[in-house]
């Protein structure tokens, strides 16, 4: 009940007014939207590239972080950067369970997902990728995260 409430205004807010970047690409229920995010200064590894992103929702929304992984098809490329699993599980302290907070929206995750590809200079994938896609078999909100690269 809290959890479409939240979403119900944050889908309306979005549609009034969104960030440059973000675009929304679908949100026919409230259990998963798709969105779209390009980077806007001229960082070279993302020239021209947009990338999309699903958001999955529990009922426990905004007490909880929505799971959040970058989606590929032939026009949406997982997105280089260290901190981007070539599946497309991202690690990042805004969306770990501890570092949540329900101030944050979907559009403050957008933007900060924005951030995190701007501020990069590694056209690379985070060490141990291969291995962890291969076996990891935990949702993203399930994984425990070690943060300690503030570099990237």
């Amino acid at each position: 009940m809290f959890a479409s409430k939240r979403l119900g205004k944050e889908l309306g807010k979005l549609h009034e007014h969104i960030a440059p970047g973000i675009t929304l690409v679908s949100a026919e229920d409230l259990k998963q939207w798709i969105m779209d995010i390009r980077v806007l200064d001229d960082n070279p590894i993302y020239k021209d590239q947009v990338f999309r992103l699903k958001f999955s929702f529990s009922n426990s929304y905004p007490i909880e972080a929505p799971e959040v992984v970058f989606i590929s098809d032939a026009q949406h490329p997982i997105p280089m950067h260290p901190h981007v699993y070539s599946n497309g599980i991202i690690c990042l302290d805004l969306l770990d369970k501890a570092a949540w907070s329900p101030v944050h929206n979907v559009e403050s995750i957008c933007i900060s997902l924005q951030s995190m590809l701007t501020g990069n200079s590694k056209n690379e994938r985070p060490p141990g990728d291969d291995d962890f896609v291969r076996r990891n078999t935990r949702r993203p909100r399930d994984i425990n995260w070690s943060f300690h690269d503030n570099d990237v």
